[in-house]
């Protein structure tokens, strides 16, 4: 799945599974635009990059806010002339509390964050993209979109089914301008994200359910990995996956059909 001479946006690069995401795309030729908010981060995915021989530059922003992610778009843009792939993967898991503790502010930074970020994300990439046409894959979730039992993560699963009504729209919007956009719902993974999640209260209203056998069928309870799902990035940024768009994708063991 060769990406020679294409140009990549990675959101979220400097850890997990969109570090492991440039990476991956890096090595198959890929020049990528490596966006994250902590600059020391982002420059750990591009030095290793850069030590293995491939190209790229990193990008500070917040996706949250439009003047940085207008800016971040034009810096990668202009570097290399073109984006042939973006990868609008950063978010956060919020705070999860029953319902009547969730603080507005609570519930307005974790909409801003995953889904207004996937918005700018996006809207900023395609005058780019548009150029010759290209691949948009976001990062959704299995939460919101098969699994409802993480009592409390109703902010963080409006985001993620929110994000899979957003890729069939913009999908067949710019179907025409050869842009496939599709969306990936991972399961449990190995990643630091759950670093960003505050849990609060949660006891008195999370429904009782045990997993004996573990909460993943395919591989005994054990998560999955950043590089298995950069493996599933990389068949939809490439020609391998050109008649597949708005289209969602769980990879998670079977972890939501037990769960769902």
């Amino acid at each position: 799945m060769q990406l020679t001479g294409k140009v990549a946006v990675v959101t979220g690069a400097g850890s997990g599974i969109g570090r492991a995401a440039a990476l991956l795309l890096a090595q198959q030729g890929a020049k990528i635009g490596a966006i994250d908010r902590t600059p020391d981060d982002s420059q750990e995915t591009i030095s290793k990059i850069q030590q293995m021989g491939g190209e790229a530059i990193s990008a500070i922003a917040d996706i949250s806010q439009p003047d940085q992610m207008q800016q971040a778009m034009q810096t990668i843009g202009e570097k290399w002339g073109r984006l042939d792939i973006v990868f609008a993967n950063a978010g956060i898991n919020g705070v999860w509390a029953p319902i009547e503790e969730l603080a507005p502010e609570e519930w307005d930074k974790t909409i801003n964050t995953n889904l207004r970020g996937t918005f700018l994300t996006v809207k900023y990439a395609v005058p780019y993209l548009k150029r010759q046409g290209g691949s948009v894959i976001i990062t959704s979730s299995v939460n919101g979109t098969r699994i409802f039992s993480n009592t409390g993560a109703t902010a963080y699963s409006c985001t993620k089914a929110a994000q899979v009504a957003f890729t069939k729209m913009v999908a067949l919007e710019l179907a025409s301008q050869r842009i496939r956009v599709n969306v990936i719902c991972p399961g449990a993974i190995e990643t630091n994200i759950n670093e960003s999640t505050q849990q609060r209260n949660l006891e008195e209203v999370k429904e009782p359910v045990e997993f004996p056998e573990g909460r993943i069928p395919l591989t005994d309870g054990e998560s999955g990995t950043s590089e298995q799902v950069a493996q599933l990035v990389l068949f939809l940024a490439s020609d391998a996956s050109n008649h597949i768009t708005g289209t969602e994708i769980w990879i998670d063991g079977g972890e939501s059909l037990l769960q769902g």
